[in-house]
């Protein structure tokens, strides 16, 4: 609990220093800087800002001068000239859209971040090594034997038995050539990998090949500098991205159960496994998550992010401000649509715990 409750405030935390960061930076006065919704628990003031901690850790918030949906600059005759050029809507359009937008791009950031950290720590990786062999399969009958180290497949070198086993699934029906290394000879064996019909991230059925070998249990641990580790952090950023988004759109084909979406109950039971299993398990855990928030957030739905961008490439077409009617209106809608989608991944959480 105190795992996932610290977990989610560092999240929560990174979005709206995003918010936060970009806002001074066009300096916007900033009222408001809040972890948590609901009731005040203990706040501290420092300069304009008032920071504070609130009781419900499911979000946050900066609360900047003139951000309302019902703020009319026009119409500002109480606040000082200083104030009213420090007000959000008084902002232009490329100022008001990179402050929204910077919550998002901060947890997409933190992502690839946490991610360097873990590919700097080390990634332990199992070896092309065959482990045990399951009997009346492709690799047994063709003569590989527990101990084998796989060199290449097909011509193509491996190390790593991710490398062999995903040229392998790629290939059912098809020969595959695999050099090996037995007790310091090398040899050509010939395997055709079985078709089997397995479920994929998503759920759905594909075609796989299949061999019959497990992995050994031998593994080196892999590090990476500083620069490599950032790269592949962006590159891992951007494949966690791509697979939350097909899921998404599989959710709305509904080629992937909605009961498949998850909330803070869910979030609990990975952060306390993923804790038992060390910090790097954690750790990741907490990048896929900042991902899923950035994504969230980015949705095209009143209230939120993506809603407040969705409004302002309406104002860039027009020419003029959505109207206060329209967007109260739709923040309403929005605010609905939230506490349906949070009610439903709360009664999939409870559901799974009773089913389980």
């Amino acid at each position: 609990m105190i795992q996932a409750i610290i977990l989610l405030g560092l999240l929560i935390f990174f979005h709206e220093l995003g918010h936060f960061l970009v806002a001074k930076y066009f300096k916007v006065y900033v009222e408001k800087f809040s972890i948590g919704f609901g009731p005040k628990l203990f706040s501290w003031k420092r300069g304009e800002t008032e920071y504070m901690l609130s009781a419900i850790p499911l979000g946050g918030y900066v609360k900047m001068y003139g951000d309302g949906a019902d703020y009319n600059p026009e119409g500002d005759t109480e606040s000082t000239p200083d104030m009213k050029a420090r007000a959000f809507n008084n902002k232009p359009l490329y100022a008001r859209s990179l402050i929204v937008f910077a919550g998002p791009f901060a947890n997409f950031l933190l992502a690839a971040l946490v991610y360097a950290v873990i590919f700097m720590a080390g990634v332990p990786r199992s070896t092309a090594v065959i482990g045990e062999l399951m009997p009346d399969m492709p690799a047994a009958e063709a003569g590989l034997l527990e101990g084998d180290k796989v060199v290449s497949v097909d011509g193509n070198p491996v190390t790593f038995w991710d490398e062999m086993s995903s040229y392998v699934i790629e290939r059912p029906g098809r020969e595959i050539v695999f050099d090996i290394d037995r007790s310091g000879s090398r040899m050509e064996i010939v395997v055709t990998p079985r078709e089997s019909v397995q479920k994929n991230v998503f759920g759905e059925d594909i075609k796989v090949g299949l061999v019959g070998v497990k992995v050994s249990d031998q593994y080196i641990r892999v590090n990476y500098g500083f620069f490599p580790s950032l790269q592949m952090g962006v590159e891992k950023t951007a494949e966690v991205t791509g697979l939350i988004i097909t899921g998404v759109v599989k959710i709305f084909q509904k080629s992937v159960p909605a009961d498949s979406i998850g909330g803070p109950i869910m979030i609990l039971q990975m952060a306390k496994s993923s804790a038992d299993e060390g910090i790097i398990m954690l750790l990741g855990l907490m990048a896929a998550i900042s991902v899923n928030l950035a994504i969230l957030n980015l949705l095209p739905i009143p209230v939120l992010d993506g809603g407040h961008l969705l409004f302002y490439a309406v104002e860039a077409i027009t020419r003029r401000p959505v109207s206060i009617r329209i967007r109260e209106y739709a923040n309403m809608a929005g605010m609905m649509l939230i506490f349906g989608l949070m009610f439903f991944a709360f009664y999939n959480d409870i559901v799974r715990i009773i089913k389980n």
